[in-house]
């Protein structure tokens, strides 16, 4: 009877162990215009680490002959960075004392996006290779993928280099062969490793849903390609629709029903819906001062600004509870650090976003 008891018990634990391993930890990322490079990590980890987060997202700068690069926005093109450039940066990496901040992402944005998807895209998978090496090295989450398109509009079909020679098909073959690549080669460097969109999947089938846009009629056209094709390469790696589109959300039925857009998009847009439910993870992006330009920001007086300190706290924990894993928290006047410790920042909104955590761990642990 003993023995049938412990063998139980330990298939009992064995499950626990499994869900665990299903059931990723949610996690609070800060993205800002307080963005910090490697050696800023290095100098500031400590008390970057007194902060709500679970990680930020960062940068790395190479050291070439004309000065410093930042690597983040000049890696998608036909600029090649070298190991010996990032040197510094490994080091800086290698010798953080992170201890709570384990959750961080290293930036890659689709700039300057002077490729053309026909284009040689050895350089750029080779910079993608090292970004992901370095990110393992800083034994983090993985890799931000801004997919907005500050600069070059290379998901726009119509600016495409070859729109009189190539069909809209053409284009989203070979888009979907890139993304297969650029997954492969993350990969490379860091096995296992998350990737978070600004946009993804679920942009193109919002317009579809509330504009009626056909997804090839939209500037981000070869989004969607470009997406398949990463889920194809995804062998160890999770793909985060970060839903950038939640950035002004304050309630709970916000998040739940973009929640259930992101699940949607599989079976309505993707080329394979099996693969999508497998490689895909759905979170949110918070803009705290959202849309200071307009409606200010007043650190001074809280509850005159778009969210007030409750309003986070609610938003926060929202996002948390219906995420798959990764929430981010944007901000451009407000900075969580710098040199001199926080700018614009009111203490309450620390305090609200600290809450959120607590309480969405204690929701997630409860017997359901």
């Amino acid at each position: 009877m003993r023995g049938v008891v412990l063998a139980a018990l330990a298939a009992a634990a064995a499950l626990v162990a499994a869900f665990a391993r299903e059931t990723p930890k949610k996690k609070l990322i800060e993205w800002g215009w307080d963005e910090p490079d490697t050696a800023f990590l290095r100098a500031h980890i400590k008390e970057m680490e007194r902060t709500p987060f679970d990680g930020c997202v960062y940068h790395v700068l190479a050291d070439t002959p004309t000065g410093p690069v930042n690597v983040s926005w000049r890696a998608w093109s036909s600029r090649a960075f070298e190991d010996a450039e990032l040197v510094r940066a490994a080091e800086d990496l290698r010798r953080t004392p992170f201890a709570r901040f384990r959750s961080n992402l290293l930036r890659l944005n689709v700039t300057p996006g002077t490729l053309d998807w026909y284009d040689d895209h050895q350089p750029l998978l080779g910079n993608a290779r090292r970004l992901a090496r370095l990110a393992r090295i800083g034994r983090g989450a993985g890799i931000a993928l801004d997919t907005e398109q500050y600069e070059g509009q290379l998901f726009d079909y119509s600016r495409q280099r070859g729109v009189a020679q190539r069909s809209f098909a053409d284009y989203s073959a070979q888009a979907r062969r890139r993304g297969r690549e650029l997954m492969q080669a993350l990969e490379d460097g860091f096995p296992g490793l998350s990737v978070l969109l600004t946009f993804g999947p679920s942009y193109m089938r919002s317009l579809q849903v509330s504009l009626g846009y056909a997804p090839q009629n939209t500037t981000y056209a070869l989004l969607l390609p470009f997406v398949d094709g990463m889920i194809e390469g995804a062998r160890t790696g999770r793909i985060v629709d970060g839903h950038e589109l939640a950035y002004a959300f304050k309630e709970p039925r916000q998040f739940e029903a973009a929640y259930r857009l992101m699940r949607e998009t599989g079976d309505t847009l993707a080329a394979d819906p099996a693969g999508y439910a497998r490689a895909l993870s759905f979170g949110f992006g918070i803009w705290i001062d959202y849309d200071w330009r307009n409606r200010g920001w007043s650190a001074g007086d809280p509850a005159s600004n778009y969210f007030r300190p409750d309003e986070l706290h609610a938003a926060a924990r929202a996002a948390l509870l219906r995420s798959d894993e990764f929430v981010w928290i944007y901000s451009e006047q407000p900075r969580w650090w710098s040199a001199s410790g926080p700018v614009k920042l009111p203490s309450p909104y620390a305090d609200a976003l600290a809450r959120a955590k607590r309480q969405a761990a204690g929701r997630a642990r409860r017997p359901r």
